[in-house]
């Protein structure tokens, strides 16, 4: 009866580990960027794989290379975000959740995507122009006013 019991409790801590290793998540975090691939992969367990690319400036070299940030989404709602994003051209703020293991069944990738923010550029700053006033004018029709 004990063993029933020992195998019992570690059938369901083994069950409990198992589910946080493929449910839970390391860390959470947000990238910056614009979608320049978005595309349906798996055989048995279709999930989106992306690619956002981030710029960059490297200090080493003095030139731009291109930083490229590969993720993986699963729920509907982010993946239309995710198309807009591409068909646009808009930069986007990606918020991602990194999970402990990659699995087969989750996608290609320990990031996944929770969350599609579109950044919007800030309004151009918009110039008063003050009328410049002829002095000579001026000075001509208050002296014809006088008159």
């Amino acid at each position: 009866m004990k063993f029933k019991i020992f195998l019992f409790i570690l059938l369901v801590l083994l069950i409990g580990i198992g589910y946080y290793l493929t449910a839970g998540y390391y860390s959470k975090g947000e990238r910056a960027g614009t979608i320049s691939k978005l595309s349906e992969r798996g055989y048995v367990f279709k999930t989106y794989e992306g690619v956002l690319n981030e710029g960059g400036y490297s200090g080493e070299t003095g030139s731009l290379t291109p930083r490229y940030f590969e993720f993986s989404c699963k729920v509907d709602s982010t993946i239309t975000k995710l198309q807009k994003g591409l068909k646009t051209g808009e930069r986007v703020t990606l918020k991602y959740s990194e999970k402990f293991f990659q699995f087969p069944w989750n996608g290609d990738t320990k990031y996944f995507i929770d969350d599609v923010e579109f950044i919007t550029p800030p309004p151009a700053p918009i110039e008063v122009l003050k009328p410049k006033v002829d002095t000579v004018r001026v000075q001509a029709a208050k002296s014809d006013s006088t008159l």
